[in-house]
Protein backbone atom coordinates (compact mmCIF):
# COMPACT_ATOMS: atom_id res chain seq x y z
CA UNK A 1 0.00 0.00 0.00
CA UNK A 2 1.06 3.53 -1.03
CA UNK A 3 1.36 6.35 1.60
CA UNK A 4 -1.45 8.26 -0.37
CA UNK A 5 -3.65 4.73 -0.01
CA UNK A 6 -3.12 4.82 3.54
CA UNK A 7 -3.73 8.27 4.28
CA UNK A 8 -7.19 7.83 2.16
CA UNK A 9 -7.74 4.74 4.59
CA UNK A 10 -7.28 6.75 7.53
CA UNK A 11 -9.02 9.41 5.79
CA UNK A 12 -12.08 7.45 5.40
CA UNK A 13 -11.91 5.51 8.26
CA UNK A 14 -12.15 8.69 10.28
CA UNK A 15 -14.99 10.27 7.98
CA UNK A 16 -17.12 7.23 8.67
CA UNK A 17 -16.55 7.63 12.59
CA UNK A 18 -17.30 11.40 12.00
CA UNK A 19 -20.59 9.89 10.55
CA UNK A 20 -21.48 7.36 13.17
CA UNK A 21 -21.67 10.40 15.23
CA UNK A 22 -24.04 12.60 13.71
CA UNK A 23 -26.85 11.16 15.10
CA UNK A 24 -30.65 11.02 15.35
CA UNK A 25 -32.27 8.56 17.56
CA UNK A 26 -35.40 7.76 15.82
CA UNK A 27 -36.32 4.65 17.18
CA UNK A 28 -34.19 0.52 17.24
CA UNK A 29 -32.25 2.09 13.97
CA UNK A 30 -30.76 5.51 14.32
CA UNK A 31 -30.15 8.09 11.37
CA UNK A 32 -26.35 8.46 10.86
CA UNK A 33 -23.76 9.90 8.27
CA UNK A 34 -22.72 6.44 8.38
CA UNK A 35 -24.27 5.68 4.72
CA UNK A 36 -23.28 8.89 3.56
CA UNK A 37 -19.79 7.91 4.27
CA UNK A 38 -20.22 4.56 2.75
CA UNK A 39 -21.13 5.73 -0.51
CA UNK A 40 -18.11 8.68 -0.34
CA UNK A 41 -15.69 5.92 0.40
CA UNK A 42 -16.78 3.54 -2.03
CA UNK A 43 -16.74 6.38 -4.81
CA UNK A 44 -13.54 7.75 -3.87
CA UNK A 45 -11.48 4.65 -3.25
CA UNK A 46 -10.99 1.63 -5.38
CA UNK A 47 -12.98 -1.62 -4.25
CA UNK A 48 -10.75 -3.26 -2.05
CA UNK A 49 -9.55 -0.50 -0.38
CA UNK A 50 -13.51 0.99 0.14
CA UNK A 51 -13.80 -2.66 1.52
CA UNK A 52 -10.86 -2.36 3.90
CA UNK A 53 -12.06 1.54 5.51
CA UNK A 54 -15.49 -0.19 6.73
CA UNK A 55 -13.50 -3.42 7.81
CA UNK A 56 -10.70 -0.93 10.08
CA UNK A 57 -14.09 1.05 11.10
CA UNK A 58 -15.52 -2.22 12.30
CA UNK A 59 -12.68 -3.78 14.00
CA UNK A 60 -12.14 -1.02 15.74
CA UNK A 61 -15.57 -0.94 17.28
CA UNK A 62 -15.29 -4.62 17.71
CA UNK A 63 -12.58 -3.88 20.25
CA UNK A 64 -14.52 -1.56 22.59
CA UNK A 65 -13.24 1.96 20.95
CA UNK A 66 -16.62 4.10 20.75
CA UNK A 67 -16.09 4.80 17.10
CA UNK A 68 -20.12 3.30 16.33
CA UNK A 69 -23.79 5.45 17.20
CA UNK A 70 -23.60 7.46 19.94
CA UNK A 71 -19.94 7.29 21.06
CA UNK A 72 -20.23 3.04 21.79
CA UNK A 73 -18.55 0.30 20.63
CA UNK A 74 -18.14 -2.98 21.88
CA UNK A 75 -18.74 -6.60 20.09
CA UNK A 76 -22.28 -7.03 21.23
CA UNK A 77 -23.33 -4.36 18.23
CA UNK A 78 -22.37 -6.83 16.07
CA UNK A 79 -24.75 -9.04 17.31
CA UNK A 80 -27.67 -6.71 18.09
CA UNK A 81 -30.67 -5.44 15.94
CA UNK A 82 -28.45 -3.36 14.00
CA UNK A 83 -25.62 -5.94 13.87
CA UNK A 84 -26.52 -6.47 10.33
CA UNK A 85 -26.52 -3.40 8.99
CA UNK A 86 -22.45 -2.84 10.52
CA UNK A 87 -22.04 -6.13 9.07
CA UNK A 88 -23.19 -4.91 5.89
CA UNK A 89 -21.00 -1.80 5.17
CA UNK A 90 -17.70 -3.37 3.93
CA UNK A 91 -19.63 -4.96 1.27
CA UNK A 92 -21.58 -2.14 0.69
CA UNK A 93 -18.41 -0.11 -0.08
CA UNK A 94 -16.88 -2.88 -2.05
CA UNK A 95 -19.93 -3.06 -4.09
CA UNK A 96 -20.38 0.69 -4.03
CA UNK A 97 -16.41 0.81 -5.45
CA UNK A 98 -16.83 -0.42 -8.76
CA UNK A 99 -18.58 2.08 -9.99
CA UNK A 100 -17.40 3.71 -13.23
CA UNK A 101 -17.30 7.20 -11.80
CA UNK A 102 -19.81 8.52 -14.28
CA UNK A 103 -22.97 9.45 -12.68
CA UNK A 104 -25.12 6.44 -14.49
CA UNK A 105 -22.99 3.45 -12.99
CA UNK A 106 -22.45 5.82 -9.45
CA UNK A 107 -26.17 5.73 -8.97
CA UNK A 108 -26.65 2.18 -10.14
CA UNK A 109 -24.16 1.02 -8.15
CA UNK A 110 -25.09 2.89 -5.10
CA UNK A 111 -28.31 1.37 -5.00
CA UNK A 112 -26.88 -1.91 -5.40
CA UNK A 113 -24.50 -1.02 -2.04
CA UNK A 114 -27.62 0.45 -0.21
CA UNK A 115 -29.20 -3.09 -1.32
CA UNK A 116 -26.84 -5.05 0.68
CA UNK A 117 -27.10 -2.28 3.50
CA UNK A 118 -31.12 -2.82 3.72
CA UNK A 119 -30.44 -6.95 3.13
CA UNK A 120 -28.34 -7.45 5.62
CA UNK A 121 -29.40 -5.08 8.09
CA UNK A 122 -33.45 -5.76 7.49
CA UNK A 123 -32.30 -9.44 8.20
CA UNK A 124 -30.69 -9.24 11.26
CA UNK A 125 -33.45 -7.10 12.82
CA UNK A 126 -35.92 -8.95 12.02
CA UNK A 127 -34.57 -11.92 14.05
CA UNK A 128 -34.19 -9.56 16.87
CA UNK A 129 -37.92 -7.96 16.63
CA UNK A 130 -39.22 -11.56 15.25
CA UNK A 131 -41.32 -10.07 12.66
CA UNK A 132 -39.70 -9.14 9.15
CA UNK A 133 -43.22 -6.69 8.81
CA UNK A 134 -41.85 -5.12 11.66
CA UNK A 135 -38.00 -5.08 10.86
CA UNK A 136 -39.52 -3.33 7.41
CA UNK A 137 -41.36 -1.07 8.90
CA UNK A 138 -38.79 -0.02 11.67
CA UNK A 139 -35.41 -0.72 9.57
CA UNK A 140 -36.09 0.25 6.28
CA UNK A 141 -38.97 2.42 4.85
CA UNK A 142 -38.23 5.14 6.88
CA UNK A 143 -34.78 5.11 5.56
CA UNK A 144 -34.97 4.81 1.81
CA UNK A 145 -35.71 8.65 1.32
CA UNK A 146 -32.90 9.68 3.79
CA UNK A 147 -30.78 7.33 2.09
CA UNK A 148 -31.41 8.02 -1.48
CA UNK A 149 -30.75 11.90 -0.79
CA UNK A 150 -27.70 10.47 1.05
CA UNK A 151 -26.78 8.99 -2.27
CA UNK A 152 -26.95 11.80 -4.60
CA UNK A 153 -25.45 14.23 -2.39
CA UNK A 154 -22.52 11.69 -2.12
CA UNK A 155 -22.28 11.68 -5.97
CA UNK A 156 -22.06 15.19 -6.05
CA UNK A 157 -19.48 15.77 -3.57
CA UNK A 158 -17.93 13.13 -5.21
CA UNK A 159 -17.74 14.26 -8.63
CA UNK A 160 -17.11 17.67 -7.59
CA UNK A 161 -13.91 16.70 -5.27
CA UNK A 162 -12.58 14.44 -8.07
CA UNK A 163 -12.94 16.64 -10.65
CA UNK A 164 -10.93 18.90 -9.14
CA UNK A 165 -8.04 16.19 -7.78
CA UNK A 166 -8.26 14.96 -10.51
CA UNK A 167 -7.12 18.52 -12.81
Amino acid sequence: MKTKELALVALFVTLTIVGAQISIPIGTVPITLQVLMIFITGYFLKPFYAFLVQVIYLALGIIGLPVFAGFSGGIVHLFGPTGGYLMAFPVAALIVGFSKKDYFSMFIYGILGLAIIYLFGFSVLAYHLKSFSKAFFVGVLPFIGIDFVKMVLAVVISKRVLKVVEA
